[in-house]
């Protein structure tokens, strides 16, 4: 199990993966950031990314904040950042 910090940029002009923020991983998203819109965009994005189950990500921490903690069970935080760093 992996608590990894995020650093959530909604309404970009693409859902990517851009480096790091304040040593969390910075993601842009197409989603807005209304309604848990940009939540569930950053769920869905994240099992695409990594190829898990949606019920291995939970948002632990950061419900309406750009700084989100994620746990995501079966992965390590190291996994999680070398997966996401070769998306990139």
């Amino acid at each position: 199990m992996a608590i990894v910090r995020f650093y959530v940029v909604p309404n970009a002009k693409s859902d990517t993966v851009i480096g790091e923020h304040g040593g969390g991983i910075k993601i842009k998203l197409l989603a807005r950031a209304v309604e848990d819109k940009a939540n569930a965009a950053l769920r869905c994005f994240l099992t695409e990314e990594l190829n898990i189950p949606k019920r291995a990500i939970t948002l632990e921490r950061g419900h309406k904040s750009r700084d989100k903690l994620i746990r995501i069970d079966g992965l390590t935080e190291e996994e999680v950042r070398r997966r996401l760093r070769a998306r990139s």
